[in-house]
């Protein structure tokens, strides 16, 4: 079981349309813990771990997003895992 560790910054119109709560919906489907959150700069901050194909799929879900969101950038750093750091994914305020 190969763990990875994603911290993704998502950019266009991503705040306002439930792309939090979308979040944090995928991220469980997927098993994953971490958190999800709006930030000053209008973006949408996350930090996905669990098993590397799951983080793999859940930054290409970022990429699209709720329907609702117009997602135009995604920035992805890659960290190392510190499972089981997280117990949930959840929203962070």
């Amino acid at each position: 079981m190969a763990l990875a560790r994603a911290h993704v910054i998502v950019h266009g119109d991503v705040q306002g349309v439930g792309f939090r709560y979308t979040t944090v919906r995928e991220a469980g489907e997927r098993g994953l813990t971490g958190w999800v959150r709006n930030t000053w700069q209008g973006t949408v901050e996350a930090v996905f771990e669990g098993e590397k194909n799951d983080v793999e799929d859940m930054v290409a879900w970022c990429r699209r997003g709720p329907v609702s969101a117009e997602v135009t950038k995604v920035d992805v750093t890659w960290e190392e895992p510190a499972q089981p750091k997280f117990k949930s994914f959840s929203i962070k305020y």
